[in-house]
């Protein structure tokens, strides 16, 4: 599923929510898609901070460690 069609579909759950309320079947989807939402939000930042690096004034570049 594309994040774009999850996103959407969150959306929709959340709207539906506000006027008639989600069955249990949708509650459970709900919590799915926002799982895989911040799991793909979580690892691209991750992939990010891997490849980045701190350029010193030196003119060195230091990799971003974890602490």
């Amino acid at each position: 599923m594309d994040m774009n069609e999850v996103i959407a579909r969150i959306n929709e759950l959340a709207a539906k929510n506000k006027t008639v309320g989600l069955t249990e079947e949708e509650l459970e989807e709900r919590a799915k898609l926002r799982r895989m939402y911040i799991d793909n939000v979580t690892g691209n930042l991750k992939g990010q901070l891997d490849n980045t690096y701190i350029l010193r004034p030196a003119g060195t570049k230091e990799k971003v460690v974890r602490k």
